[in-house]
């Protein structure tokens, strides 16, 4: 094996042991995305879940990464570059390490003058042992394997009850039966995002969720690192949700003080007036509506709406905003901000994703002193965006399809929707906020 694709293994191997989410080869395109955050957070570099995904073999790519990707990698993991991890990890000439061949551990060394029955003796004990620590350990990897996503062990059964059909926050109810666990307790995890899990013991049968964002979900429950049960869980916003997102949770906004005269905008005096601070760092003000749309398709559909960013104080002076469609397992977002920002831009549709550091999205630089049009364009696995009018972006692969449930905006500080249009031809949504509905859904015969 070349040099470099016998550390790139080690790298991977070192990940698996460092995330603790088990064999790589399971990981889902969510565990990318968060992979990727968790690298920027630690080492401050941007490395997108497709780099990651390219480097994992996920996404097809002919030559090896290159070396900023590597040294972001094992500076994740402690090291200070790609060159410094080589030489602390062997010369990587062959494919196996050298550690890992050694099949039978020295249980205990055999002293001088001791007789060669005795040695023996300890020999056979120490096989004996090793077979144990063997078996054992197989026994264990057998049970913690990682599952792939949808398969179910009968052994165990797992469902949920929301305690109201729509809106948020929204409690939910795990019933499950994990008596047959090996271990005492088992996880319950509410999404894709690994942080909220929660032990539970595997006597119980019942646990409680708080949901605090209208989102597709898909609930976990995990015995060792297995996902042995999974299920979908829609929560709904009941309409259109103003909130400031901040952790644990959101600050949330009755509709009367978001939707007036045509427009969706939430003030900054309503902002303060909820004790939430604009500065030194402005908040993200969420406008998101997770509803039955019908069947439009991530692949087949036209999106059409006008947006103004409204607060460009302080550290808000990119004036950061998304625009989301959220999907079932996925989603698809369209930047904009002031023109000097665009490299702090990224770009997501389905499966296809771009880095402002390493494309160009100028594009999505724009002056906010007036709307900005915003409309795509999906058809047969393509699509095409349009900004003010003209055409700026086109994604040509790697489009999925994946049925709409949401719409979500974020503004950095606060910003405006002027109208939103969704529709597939058959069916058409249409919101002008010019009363508190949730706006029109008229499906064609």
């Amino acid at each position: 094996m070349h040099n470099d694709e016998f550390f790139i293994e080690k790298t991977k191997k070192l990940f698996e042991a460092s995330t603790g989410w088990g064999d790589s080869s399971e990981w889902t395109n969510q565990d990318f995305v968060t992979l990727s955050e968790k690298i920027q957070d630690k080492t401050g570099v941007a490395l997108s879940h497709v780099t990651l995904k390219r480097v994992w073999g996920k996404v097809k790519y002919e030559s090896l990464p290159n070396t900023h990707t590597l040294d972001t990698l094992v500076q994740f993991l402690g090291y200070e570059n790609w060159r410094s991890f080589k030489s602390q990890n062997g010369n990587g000439t062959i494919a196996v390490d050298k550690a890992e061949e050694k099949s039978v551990p020295v249980i205990a060394d055999v002293k001088e003058g001791q007789s060669v029955k005795k040695s023996r003796k300890g020999i056979v004990i120490g096989v004996s042992l090793t077979v144990i620590v063997i078996v054992g350990v197989f026994t264990i990897m057998q049970l913690n394997k990682p599952q792939p996503p949808g398969v179910i062990d009968s052994n165990y059964s797992f469902s949920s009850k929301k305690i109201v059909t729509e809106g948020l926050p929204n409690s939910v109810v795990f019933s499950y039966d994990a008596t047959k666990s090996p271990y005492d307790s088992v996880i319950i995890q509410q999404s894709w995002d690994r942080h909220l899990q929660v032990k539970v013991s595997k006597n119980d049968h019942q646990h409680t969720s708080i949901y605090y964002y209208p989102d597709y979900y898909k609930a976990k429950l995990i015995v060792g690192t297995r996902i042995v049960s999974m299920h979908r869980l829609l929560i709904k916003s009941k309409g259109w949700m103003p909130a400031v997102t901040q952790s644990p949770v959101p600050v949330y906004f009755p509709k009367e003080d978001a939707i007036h005269n045509g427009k969706m905008s939430l003030p900054i005096e309503k902002i303060l007036a909820k004790n939430v601070k604009l500065q030194p760092v402005p908040p993200d003000v969420l406008y998101a509506n997770v509803r039955d749309f019908g069947p439009i398709y991530s692949d087949n559909f036209v999106f059409e709406t006008a947006v103004k960013n409204d607060y460009k104080e302080g550290a808000a002076v990119c004036q950061l905003s998304k625009i989301y469609i959220l999907c079932e397992g996925t989603a698809i977002y369209i930047p904009l901000c002031s023109k000097g920002c665009i490299s702090s831009l990224d770009l997501l549709f389905t499966n296809y994703y771009a880095s402002g550091k390493q494309q160009d999205l100028s594009a999505f630089g724009v002056d906010f002193n007036n709307y900005v049009k915003v409309r795509i364009e999906a058809v047969n696995r393509k699509a095409k965006i349009f900004v003010n009018d003209k055409l700026v972006y086109t994604v040509n692969n790697d489009i999925i399809k994946a049925k709409i449930i949401g719409i979500d905006y974020t503004f950095q500080g606060t910003g405006s929707v002027d109208y939103v249009k969704l529709s597939n031809g058959k069916v058409n949504y249409e919101e002008d906020f010019n009363d508190l509905s949730d706006g029109k859904l008229v499906v064609s015969k």
